[in-house]
């Protein structure tokens, strides 16, 4: 049945392809891509709340903690030069997602994965020597140029080379290693923090080129996918290649399919301006509001500086690392019940399941710590309350990991046209990054500002993305990418922007 074509609920033809050894080595090796981004997000939040770490590249920041011991909790870490350590990557990661969009398109799929690690790798040599501020933040730098390659290319690899029957299982694989990475470095930090001589933070930091080097080796290793190799004019290989994902030999109608795509794709000599025309409007909009919101859920607050704000609420400084491993579990369980679900239940239920979960546990969140701090910042947090505050920060986490974790990067992946797929992965790491770095840059001034209303204003956008989800976003399930611009084309808001001159839907190719 592998090669057969049947009909899909969307109307168009389906290639049914099962979970053959190929697809599962190449989908679990290009996902460990995952792997540098999480990592760096546990490990940037654990060294930034290290004594040892602070006291060596910011002293005015672990001297401001000090003298703020007991006096207001909301204050202690206010500093842009410390945001700056942490965010810098996302700068970098922003500007690359340009290059990086080029690269994969002209070079491949794998190629830009390659260019991730070796770039992530010299990034993580040059911070686990760092002996100032500047090779801190070069080396942040050279991190971030790492991130967008690999979130550039990884999502796109996945989507590609996974029968549409298994492609949000398979998709999620990059959100399940970037959680991996993100506990793998919270169990680090808590390893390394009582390190006698204070150099602990540098095995953290240094340690992020292990998941740089699976990633660079396991690209070398790596096929290119069908569509990247049609597209490069390597037919023969690409039709090898095809056979081994399908498991089977008969391709010649999905194949000759990804030809006809290629095709239509290569004639399009702009696809950053094609990507504005109308007939493209819905994807855009999707390509650009999922990423936006999935940064206005608050997660990067929760998962950057989960150290630092179990400090500031009042743990102690084992504690709050041991809060953040907690957390940790907690996202890589949860996407793990995204994987078995989402092929099964569809985007759209987790969405608004999860959606509801992380607004009811931000509000509560919010007003545990209003509770205890008000206005002022001052007041001390009992253990029973803490453990309290906890668990409503991990059910927040668990809302996000089984929603807009893995379907923030599976849908902007999956809704592209083959002749503008890059360019549409491209924008939307870029207003990820984007708000990835300015969320990052603005929380720690915000937590001193809003104080416990932070928690409130993320809870407020929940409220908007969730509504957006309910209204404009069609069920993706089980729609091979070449037939998506169906389900647009039958939606009570978009189909009146893809229904083409004489009334006719234009079919998009891709796989």
């Amino acid at each position: 049945m592998a090669g057969g074509v049947v009909v899909s609920s969307s109307g168009g033809k389906v290639y049914p392809g099962h979970m053959t050894a190929f697809v599962f080595f190449s989908c679990l090796v290009a996902s460990s891509g995952g792997l540098i981004f999480g990592y760096d997000i546990g490990i940037s939040g654990g060294v930034t709340s290290m004594d040892s770490f602070l006291s060596e590249f910011f002293p005015s920041v672990y001297a401001q903690a000090k003298a703020n011991k007991e006096k207001n909790q909301y204050c202690k870490f206010d500093s842009q030069l410390l945001t700056l350590f942490t965010s810098s990557l996302y700068l970098a990661a922003l500007a690359t997602s340009f290059l990086a969009a080029s690269v994969t398109r002209i070079f491949g799929r794998k190629w830009s994965m390659f260019c991730g690690g070796i770039t992530f790798l010299a990034g993580s040599a040059l911070n686990g020597a760092a002996t100032n501020v500047m090779m801190l933040i070069l080396g942040r730098i050279l991190l971030g140029i790492g991130v967008g390659f690999a979130n550039q290319s990884v999502p796109l690899y996945l989507s590609e080379m996974a029968p549409a029957n298994l492609r949000g299982m398979l998709n999620i694989g990059f959100q399940l290693m970037t959680t991996i990475g993100i506990l793998s470095a919270n169990l680090i930090n808590y390893a390394t923090v009582s390190i006698e001589g204070g150099w602990g933070w540098r095995i953290g930091l240094g340690l992020a080129g292990v998941p740089a080097l699976i990633i660079t080796l396991g690209a070398l290793a790596l096929p290119d996918t069908p569509n990247s190799l049609i597209a490069r004019g390597y037919t023969a290989e690409a039709k090898k290649v095809l056979v081994k994902v399908r498991g089977t030999s008969d391709v010649h109608d999905e194949y000759d399919d990804m030809v006809a795509a290629s095709e239509e794709a290569n004639a399009i000599e702009h696809p950053w301006r094609n990507i504005l025309e109308r007939k493209y409007r819905p994807q855009l909009t999707i390509a650009v509001l999922i990423p936006f919101f999935q940064q206005l859920t608050g997660i990067n607050v929760i998962m950057f500086y989960a150290p630092v704000l179990f400090l500031t609420i009042g743990f102690g400084g084992d504690a709050s690392l041991m809060s953040a491993v907690i957390t940790g579990l907690v996202n890589m369980f949860a996407t793990i019940v995204s994987i078995i679900s989402v092929d099964r239940l569809g985007r759209r239920a987790l969405f608004l399941q999860g959606g509801t979960q992380m607004f009811v546990s931000q509000i509560v969140v919010g007003t545990l710590i209003a509770l205890q701090f008000g206005t002022t910042g001052e007041g001390e947090m009992s253990r029973s309350y803490a453990m309290l505050l906890v668990l409503f920060i991990c059910l927040y986490v668990a809302g996000f990991a089984w929603s807009w974790g893995p379907l923030g990067w599976l849908v902007p992946s999956e809704v592209f046209a083959l002749e503008i797929r890059s360019a549409g992965q491209s924008i939307a790491v870029c207003v990820n990054m984007t708000l990835t770095f300015i969320i990052g840059q603005a929380f720690l001034t915000m937590l001193c500002h809003l104080k416990f209303g932070l928690f409130y204003f993320f809870a407020a956008w929940m409220v908007i993305m969730t509504t957006f989800i309910a209204l404009f976003l069609p069920e993706t399930k089980g729609v091979p990418i070449d037939e998506m611009n169906l389900i647009w084309s039958r939606h009570w808001f978009w189909s009146k922007y893809v229904i083409q001159e004489g009334g006719s839907n234009r079919r998009t190719h891709g796989v």
